[in-house]
């Protein structure tokens, strides 16, 4: 079972610029009504572009841990 990215998108923040929509190279945006949302979270590769390039601060990616292969 693949372990999915946490999206968090903060409303209050967000200015609806649609940059994250636009760059998000597996298509996990898409524009709502008034702001994006993580429509396909099971995509997200968590490689944080959205969030770099977010203007205004307002996604967190949280990437799932991996487990230790080498725990025993």
């Amino acid at each position: 079972m693949k372990n999915i990215s946490e999206i968090t998108i903060n409303e209050q923040w967000c200015k609806s610029c649609e940059i994250c929509v636009s760059f998000c190279p597996k298509k996990v945006y898409e524009m709502g009504r008034f702001y994006p949302i993580a429509a396909r979270p099971e995509d997200c590769i968590a490689c944080k572009l959205c969030e770099k390039l977010c203007p205004d601060f307002a996604i967190i990616v949280t990437a799932p841990e991996k487990p230790d292969l080498n725990k025993k």
